[in-house]
């Protein structure tokens, strides 16, 4: 059996999990109500993380807890009966940022893995033989590392490597940012990030008459003719607004580097990002394995990431060579699909599928079925009811359970979609 690399994937709530496993993930990461770095996401409660691992165990995956606050004393303090609690309902590992946190992680708990968090900015292979002793299993490699570096840690070093292949990045080194605290007293490294570094600024510029200018040109002084220009036009500019990460044309040089796990980056995203992205990947590290010497990347699989709200897609600094990652117009996610209900089951005999409506769905519309494990098709929505059975032309209401005549079969857990207007 051919050992493939892990495909990782985030979950904000239960239901995401859900999606994020039936779609096709080996392994999810979760946060809890404390000690993650995503305070607003949804989160789980104690009994939501013992449902999700029963369900992940269910299908043989696996769950990893956000455990990567940099902690204060009060967090220290309160630590200790939450790793427990986490060993003891089976969580297959927690991941840390904090020195500290995982020393009380191998001091209290005896079987629970620790993985090392992006954030502990692994950029050598010393770091990660380091960590390897002092008992990590896993660490997250920087976001700054190219090819060749990522290659050379694999190659000097016995940690299993996971790194980010796909999600939004931000301007900070490895994640470690204190801008939104400058800004806003909510300290992105305790969870709180009000992402200032995608908020629109204005520069000015006042030459001797008070005039203010609209372009800018910064010059280094030991470098003379170099120079960075800024560019303000009537909607502000966007100087430390990120690009968002899209690895997938690579793939195939990332699983040849020796990584263990590609990570997929968004527990704040919807459930049809969840959804579209781990699908995408899924079928492209299959193939992969299938035929490595003839792998290509599909042109239906770019398409997919394409429909998705993202900003602008680069490789990062996994190749040196790329076009930039900062987008200075604008910080919003643009997405050429609207999402608008997920099938709950399927009648083979009416061809009626039950749907949880989750946008306004209405006779007429070309509609997108996107499955798990099936093939994507279109058609056009014609025969719609409520949950009587009553012929309605639309759906206005949210989370209204209806049902659609499908002119192929479903599966559950199909998502819905139409295109954006």
């Amino acid at each position: 059996m051919i050992n493939k690399v892990e495909l990782l994937a985030p979950a904000g709530n239960l239901e995401k999990l859900k999606i994020a496993l039936i779609y096709g993930v080996d392994a999810v990461y979760i946060g809890g109500q404390k000690f993650g770095l995503r305070a607003y996401a949804d989160n789980f409660t104690d009994d939501e993380f013992i449902e999700a691992v029963n369900f992940a165990h269910g299908m043989n995956r696996k769950i990893y807890v956000t455990v990567n606050v940099f902690a204060h004393n009060s967090e220290i303090d309160e630590l200790p009966d939450y790793l427990r609690f986490l060993e003891q309902i089976g969580v297959d590992a927690v991941l840390v940022s904090d020195i500290g946190v995982f020393s009380l992680a191998k001091e209290v708990t005896k079987n629970l893995e620790v993985h090392i968090s992006t954030q502990a900015n692994i950029t050598n292979y010393k770091s990660a033989q380091m960590w390897r002793k002092l008992g990590a299993s896993r660490v997250v490699l920087a976001r700054e590392l190219n090819e060749s570096e990522i290659i050379s840690i694999k190659n000097n070093s016995d940690v299993e490597l996971e790194m980010f292949v796909h999600g939004a990045m931000c301007i900070s080194y490895s994640g470690r940012c204190y801008l939104s605290h400058y800004l806003t007293g909510r300290d992105g490294n305790l969870g709180q990030c009000t992402h200032s570094c995608r908020w629109k600024y204005t520069l000015v510029d006042r030459d001797e008459n008070g005039d203010t200018a609209a372009r800018y040109t910064m010059v280094e002084q030991k470098r003379p003719g170099e120079q960075f220009d800024v560019t303000e036009d009537e909607y502000g500019a966007y100087i430390m607004n990120s690009k968002d990460l899209c690895l997938l044309p690579y793939l195939d040089k990332i699983i040849q580097s020796g990584v263990s796990s590609l990570k997929i980056e968004g527990r704040m995203k919807s459930v049809n990002y969840v959804a579209s992205v781990v699908k995408v990947y899924r079928e492209a590290i299959d193939a992969y394995y299938e035929n490595p010497q003839n792998f290509q990347v599909r042109d239906s699989w770019i398409s997919q990431l394409d429909r998705i709200a993202h900003r602008p897609y680069t490789s990062g600094f996994f190749i040196k060579d790329d076009n930039g990652t900062e987008i200075y117009d604008t910080s919003k996610a643009k997405s050429k699909s609207t999402f608008l209900g997920i099938v709950r089951s399927y009648d083979s005999q009416t061809k009626l599928a039950t749907v949880e409506q989750r946008g306004k769905l209405q006779i007429g519309q070309q509609i997108e079925i996107l499955q798990p494990n099936n093939p994507t098709f279109i058609q056009r929505l014609s025969h719609m009811t409520d949950e009587d059975g009553n012929l309605i032309e639309a759906a206005p209401h949210a989370q209204q359970i209806v049902k659609i005549k499908m002119d192929n079969p479903v599966e559950s857990w199909s998502l819905i979609r139409t295109d954006s207007e």
